[in-house]
């Protein structure tokens, strides 16, 4: 491990160069700002000292402060670890020094980096520096500054835009320039030397020494703060319903301008240690380890093996999620040869391809000289020919298991003996799939979640005989082609439309006892997920659910409910938004609407089920709503933990995140169920097991760990697969 340090040399020139070295991203860790601090006040004593220039090893001035200590923090539950780094460094050692300090900045100055930096006399960086305050993505606001200095460097309004409306993106270093956030933009061989004659100019009077904190001449006025402010709090609600973070930040910023900027560190401090307990911070934080633990997999990441290149990839199938795959793929620099069945439907899967690649286009996520390269690495077949020297097939036709079967057969005849051999299907066991192939270590599930080239989860698929380098390899793929890939055991869903499977079945159930379906879709929206379980369905078509769900209710037939709602509305001649027929009206350029007109078709669906008594629809609220269709999502969960399906709970929540919209500011979906208590969680399903049927009756796992006091996440015992 890199020794972590700070050091400091100064000059001929009379300039101390403190420099911090923390690999990989030079976080501010408690040694690093013990560092710092031992540093500026060695520096504040040298006589040979006269200005200081602050920097970075290794190309990065500094990612940030180091969010370990939040976890240690949430783990602990002691928010004393928390140092004072806002006064003890920015403000004691660096802003009120009494000799000059630049920051050099090169690669990242993000989060408390940027803060570090903006407490400085003057910032120089260098071309395509990173320039971010990411905290409200971990729950939290800037808490070294950040929401005092930004507004008085670059002017309110677009301070609020970094900070709270645009925090997910970073800023441009020019646009940085220009507002006075960076006083000058360097090549990278001059960074240090301009920087450390532009400290000696301001301790020899020719620049001025620039104080942020007590700055004023970009605030505005009282009454277009006041104005820019409602402006920002009316957005925040509606970007951020449900999180503190946001307001919290305009609070400090506002408390700020109105009693000063030293105030107004004492209210970031003292909000900061409010966010860092709460629940939002605790799951926005477990959800950031979380993506990042995936990586590791036990048997494959850690056994020595190397990663192969994987140039070329065929595709079978353009449809939907075959042409996302195929655009994921040659956005990744990787060349596909996608086949169909007849010209018409390969056409149409090109045309699919290049739909995807310039929409990234007119979205901002790829440069046209960069779509027109991606697209010259696709090719169109009819037949095999193209796939005696593909690296990795990804199959991607309909549900269909003996079509699949065939297409195997056939793949491992004409492939080369090292080329992977890949499903997309979402539902079905690959041991099903590949039983008429001789090539079992090679099989493996590519599931990918529809848009394919936009949703970031890869669900990598393993049987008991797909071989560790096949994992490996899949998984660099992934990270090529900037997905995160969770490894998963096999079964009928695998683990997350096993564990969501549960999902539309209880919405279900609550639509067939008298609850308004649209009602439903705005608790759950509500609650956090894109959309509910009904416009999910339209979105997806409902001839997709009738497949899937098939293979699942043959799978799981103890604990299913099937509603005939669905097959009704295929029988009416709906499919959602595929024929424009739905639960909802979909018309081009506006948000769905509920289509009233299928009130008698639901009304149908009732009376066949017959579920509500005396005719009368159950009473319930919508956080009654929201568990009833939850609660057996998280039941199932614990079965695939318990059958050692998912590696980690972890990995189960930022799968349900990534893959199924589950909101991040919850943590994902065990993580959730950790924080509203097993035991409730397990009492409420027995209750309505009592009322309603086997379908939300207790798993074994969920029993035992309530009755127990175990939280859902706690490891399991040793049935893993993986």
């Amino acid at each position: 491990m890199a020794e972590v340090k700070v050091s400091m040399e100064v000059g001929n020139d009379g300039v101390a160069v403190i420099t911090i070295s923390n690999p990989p991203v030079n976080a501010l860790a408690i040694p690093v700002i013990s560092g710092l601090i031992d540093k500026f006040d060695e520096a504040a004593r040298r006589n040979d000292a006269k200005a200081i220039v602050v920097t970075g090893k290794g190309g990065k001035f500094s990612g940030g402060f180091d969010i370990n200590i939040f976890e240690k923090v949430h783990k602990t539950g002691d928010v004393t670890l928390l140092p004072n780094v806002s006064i003890e460094l920015v403000v004691s050692k660096v802003e009120d020094s009494k000799k000059p300090v630049v920051s050099a900045i090169e690669g990242l100055a993000l989060g408390g980096g940027l803060e570090l930096a903006m407490g400085c006399h003057a910032r120089i960086a260098v071309p395509k520096t990173q320039l971010h305050l990411p905290e409200l993505t971990l729950g939290v606001i800037p808490g070294m500054g950040g929401t005092q200095r930004l507004p008085r460097l670059i002017g309110l309004s677009k301070a609020v835009e970094m900070m709270v409306v645009s925090y997910q993106n970073q800023s441009c270093l020019k646009k940085g320039k220009k507002l006075g956030l960076i006083d000058a933009i360097v090549p990278p061989e001059d960074l240090l030397e301009v920087s450390r004659l532009w400290a000696r100019e301001i301790a020899e009077g020719h620049k001025p020494w620039i104080r942020s904190l007590y700055r004023t001449d970009k605030l505005g006025s009282q009454s277009e703060t006041r104005e820019i402010l409602k402006i920002a709090r009316e957005q925040a609600r509606k970007i951020a319903p449900n999180v503190p973070q946001h307001q919290a930040c305009l609070d400090a910023i506002e408390d700020g301008i109105i009693h000063g900027g030293y105030y107004g560190l004492l209210r970031e401090i003292e909000i900061s240690k409010k966010l860092v307990s709460s629940d939002t911070s605790k799951s926005l934080i477990h959800v950031f380890f979380a993506q990042r633990a995936t990586s590791k997999v036990s048997n494959v990441t850690d056994i020595g093996l190397k990663p192969r290149q994987l140039k070329k990839v065929g595709v079978i199938g353009g449809g939907l999620m075959g042409s996302g795959i195929a655009t994921a793929l040659i956005v990744g620099n990787i060349y596909v040869v996608l086949k169909e069945v007849n010209s018409e439907y390969l056409l149409k899967g090109i045309k699919m391809v290049e739909a995807n690649v310039h929409g990234l286009v007119t979205r901002g996520k790829l440069t046209r000289d960069k779509a027109d390269k991606a697209l010259s690495l696709l090719k169109g077949v009819l037949d095999y020919s193209g796939f005696k020297d593909v690296d990795m097939v990804i199959e991607a036709v309909i549900e269909n298991i003996s079509l699949k079967q065939e297409i195997f057969s056939d793949i491992e005849k004409v492939c080369p003996p090292h080329c992977i051999l890949a499903t997309n299907t979402s539902t079905i066991d690959l041991n099903i799939i590949g039983e008429k192939t001789s090539s079992q270590d090679r099989i493996v599930g590519a599931h990918f979640f529809s848009p394919a080239h936009i949703m970031p989860l890869l669900e990598i698929v393993r049987t008991d005989k797909t071989s560790a380098q096949v994992i490996l390899d899949l998984m660099t793929v992934g990270k090529i082609i900037k997905k995160v890939p969770v490894v998963v055991g096999n079964c009928p869903g695998f683990a997350v439309n096993r564990a969501f499977f549960p999902y539309g079945q209880s919405s279900h159930i609550l639509v067939n006892l008298g609850v308004d379906l649209f009602r439903i879709d705005r608790a759950i929206t509500s609650f956090g997920l894109p959309m509910g379980p009904f416009l999910l369905a339209d979105v997806a078509g409902y001839g997709v659910s009738l497949l899937a769900g098939k293979v699942l209710v043959d799978a799981f037939s103890d604990r299913t409910f099937q509603s005939p709602l669905l097959h009704l509305l295929v029988k009416s001649g709906r499919n959602g938004k595929n024929n424009g027929k739905g639960l909802y009206i979909h018309e081009k350029g506006s948000k769905p609407k509920p289509d009233l007109s299928v009130l008698p078709v639901i009304e149908e669906s009732r009376r066949l089920t017959n579920m509500m008594t005396n005719g009368k629809p159950i009473s319930v609220t919508d956080q009654e709503i929201v568990e009833m269709i939850l609660f057996p999502v998280v039941n199932e969960a614990c079965r695939v933990l318990d059958e050692g399906i998912i590696i980690r709970a972890s990995d189960l929540d930022i799968a349900s995140v990534l893959g199924m919209g589950f909101p991040s500011y919850r943590g994902g979906i065990i993580f959730w169920a950790d924080l509203v208590g097993p035991k409730y969680v397990y009492t409420s399903l027995k209750k309505w097991s009592e009322l309603y049927g086997n379908f939300f009756k207790p798993s074994t796992y969920l029993e035992e760990r309530a009755l127990k006091g175990i939280p859902l996440s706690a490891p399991a015992s040793s049935k893993a697969r993986l």
